[in-house]
């Protein structure tokens, strides 16, 4: 691997680090971009290209997990968790949910059971993917659209 590979790889790594560790807080491109000492478009192509997904997508990703445990091992209103990994907006929150999960957050916390697996097994089973669940981008249809 060259010089400037690793580099980059360790720039991103170092983005990764900040949104893992930030996830809940008001992240936008130009302050990752400023970590990694790129421009938010190289930034969004960069770690795309070593990550699989864009730093948006991993955001949300992360902050859907953290929703995910604080839904399994907690009794707090949905609301609570919502605002807890980031999220102003309760039906926002709820559809990415359900796009990303393919339930709602209290079908999931409803459905959820203690497992007496190993944390990682747990963490690598029930983590979301784009490529296992549905997609967010179809369209439901909504009351307004009758």
């Amino acid at each position: 691997m060259g010089e400037a590979r690793e580099r980059t790889n360790r720039d991103m790594l170092r983005v990764r680090d900040a949104v893992d560790r930030d996830f809940a807080e008001e992240l936008d491109l130009e302050t990752l971009a400023a970590l990694a000492h790129v421009s938010p478009d190289h930034l969004v192509r960069t770690f795309r290209s070593v990550f699989g997904e864009t730093p948006h997508r991993y955001l949300q990703r992360r902050r859907i997990e953290r929703a995910m445990f604080l839904l399994r091992t907690t009794d707090l209103p949905v609301t609570d968790v919502c605002l807890q990994v980031g999220y102003t907006s309760l039906g926002a929150f709820s559809d990415l949910f359900a796009g990303i999960v393919g339930q709602s957050p209290s079908a999931y916390r409803a459905a959820a059971e203690p497992t007496p697996a190993h944390t990682s097994f747990v963490m690598a089973w029930t983590r979301p993917s784009t490529h296992t669940h549905p997609s967010i981008s179809k369209k439901r249809p909504t009351i307004s659209d009758d």
